[in-house]
């Protein structure tokens, strides 16, 4: 966070001595916090977050789109197929899916709560916090999305037997928990195992504070 502000003043105070070369550093800098107003860096910070939230979205929708191209798209249609044959044949297809669904929506509780104790653990350190790392560590606002379709799998519970009474229905619930199945993976596994790749992109510093 203290890289983000003091980027952020280096530049301002760097466009100040290009419009008025006469200005000392202290001058330039009073300038500047002068601009923060009553909330100080608050404003500066909401932004950085939105920014780096965005960037964060890209890299989620990016490794989400590699799945859909090729080679990755045959395995996504592949366990598409797969789960379709499984839900169609098997008299046991509505609670194939529950537990399907189930076991998905416990492995990413467990992966949040034990990402929750490390996070208050690191906390406690004197370690140099970066706010790309700690949206990562958060999964952006991807957390939700093992909340977002609890009211799909009620009705699905609900309507079972008329959805799996339906190839397109099963068709379609496959392809729901495959897609749920790599987003999930995607926001847990990928792009945390890839943090230090997006972290030394975004920050030239960070390699510095890492030796």
């Amino acid at each position: 966070m203290q890289s983000e502000l003091v980027d952020h003043l280096g530049n301002a105070i760097e466009t100040q001595w290009q419009e008025n070369p006469k200005l000392s550093f202290d001058q330039a800098l009073n300038i500047e916090f002068k601009k923060f107003g009553v909330f100080g860096f608050m404003d500066v910070v909401e932004k950085r977050q939105a920014v780096l939230g965005k960037k964060y979205n890209g890299l989620v929708r990016q490794h989400l789109k590699d799945f859909f191209g090729v080679p990755k798209i045959f395995l996504t249609v592949l366990l598409t197929l797969g789960l379709f044959s499984v839900l169609k044949v098997s008299i046991y297809g509505k609670w194939i899916f529950i537990g399907f669904y189930i076991t998905l929506l416990g492995l990413a509780f467990y992966k949040l709560i034990k990402d929750g104790f490390l996070k208050k653990k690191k906390k406690q350190t004197a370690e140099k916090k970066w706010l790309f790392e700690q949206i990562i560590r958060q999964y952006g606002g991807f957390a939700g999305i093992i909340i977002l379709p609890f009211n799909i799998f009620v009705q699905i519970f609900i309507h079972a037997d008329d959805f799996l009474g339906n190839d397109y229905y099963i068709l379609g619930l496959s392809f729901f928990l495959v897609l749920f199945s790599l987003m999930l993976f995607i926001i847990f596994k990928v792009i945390p195992a890839k943090a230090e790749e997006y972290l030394l992109a975004t920050y030239p510093e960070y390699k510095l504070e890492k030796l």
